[in-house]
């Protein structure tokens, strides 16, 4: 089955996901349209150098193409809500990058949306995708490292002045652009969800949050500690501390494609203080791409794409590694995790004119 793709958007995400397009085979996946409303000379650029045949102006015009199976969402954050409802009810399976919405209200519209309509749908969460992710989630179901006790991730890149990112109205702020990376992956990693969650940080003049420090309690009495930031430029890297060894995930973690697992070795007459560690490097190349890529590892977001695929071929209207239900439970953390940070939009649960 070859899926159509149509593309929402003409960004550096965008081309990037159309990068790891490129590199799987085009009996499999095809892109059909592209379409940017407000720059649409990007779009005719993009159009260009993919090959794409058709670029349109108005994104209605993605929705009422017959030769479309499925909308790649490419756009900024407050974008989300109206182009899901847009495409779901033309009935066209979407895959739209994250965060989903603004907040939970905003996340769960869609996924009702999709429901409605009986077509697949799925927040972009490319992390879990990568050949490595599938060997961690192996590693520690195979308890090589021993129960999971401590997890510890930070993400931060000085880009606090971009629109995106400092504007309230965009979903801006680093939970919004980056807490997904971290927090998607603690999920993952423990296998449950928190016990109960927290957040402190800094905010800027516009009111999101610039600095935030979440900690996640799990009910194996787990911790994950992670720090996001906008205004400082973070290690960027994934620890995990398990009872017989860990792992570490270098820069960036997010799209890896290595992991450096470390295991106890015990010798006798040694003590708690005595750590002997056996390590091993899984290495799991990328396939080279002769386009440029905007972000690191991008060529990787063809592992998304082709999951999506297996799942339409199978009838199926989610991705079981990126179920609604996380999808909705990521909204829900998101949003509470900004509220304890002074950080409200309009449209949150519970929020009133004086809050925002």
């Amino acid at each position: 089955m070859k899926l159509r793709w149509g593309i929402c958007g003409s960004g550096l995400i965008a081309n990037d996901f159309l990068v790891g397009l490129s590199t799987l085979p085009p009996e499999d996946h095809s892109v059909v349209a592209i379409a940017e409303t407000w720059t649409p000379e990007t779009a005719q650029e993009l159009a260009k150098k993919f090959h794409i045949d058709a670029v349109y102006e108005k994104f209605t015009d993605v929705a009422e193409d017959p030769n479309i199976d499925i909308v790649y969402i490419a756009v900024l954050n407050q974008a989300h809500l109206p182009l899901c409802k847009l495409f779901l009810t033309h009935h066209k399976n979407v895959l739209c990058e994250k965060p989903l919405g603004l907040n939970k209200n905003q996340s769960r519209q869609i996924i009702q949306l999709a429901k409605d309509n009986n077509v697949f749908f799925m927040e972009g969460w490319w992390s879990r995708f990568f050949p490595a992710a599938a060997s961690l989630r192996d590693t520690i179901a195979d308890d090589v490292i021993g129960q999971v006790k401590f997890m510890q991730c930070t993400m931060g890149f000085a880009m606090s002045t971009k629109d995106r990112i400092c504007r309230k109205e965009c979903g801006g702020g680093a939970v919004m652009d980056m807490g997904v990376y971290p927090l998607n992956l603690a999920l993952m990693i423990f296998g449950e969800r928190p016990a109960s969650y927290s957040a402190t940080g800094t905010l800027g003049k516009t009111g999101v949050d610039e600095m935030c420090v979440m900690t996640l309690q799990f009910p194996n009495k787990g911790i994950a500690t992670l720090c996001v930031s906008t205004d400082t430029k973070l290690p960027n890297e994934l620890n995990i501390q398990g009872l017989k060894g860990r792992i570490k995930i270098k820069n960036p973690f997010w799209c890896p494609t290595k992991l450096e697992i470390s295991t106890y070795v015990a010798e006798e007459g040694s003590t708690a203080f005595d750590i002997n560690e056996k390590t091993e490097i899984l290495e799991f190349p990328l396939i080279k791409s002769s386009y440029h890529q905007n972000y690191p590892n991008a060529v990787g977001l063809r592992y998304e794409a082709e999951a999506v695929r297996q799942c339409i071929i199978k009838g199926m209207k989610e991705c079981p590694l990126v179920s609604h239900a996380d999808s909705l439970f990521m909204a829900e953390m998101v949003e509470t995790l900004r509220h304890q940070m002074g950080y409200y939009l309009e449209g949150d649960e519970n929020v009133t004119s004086n809050s925002l």
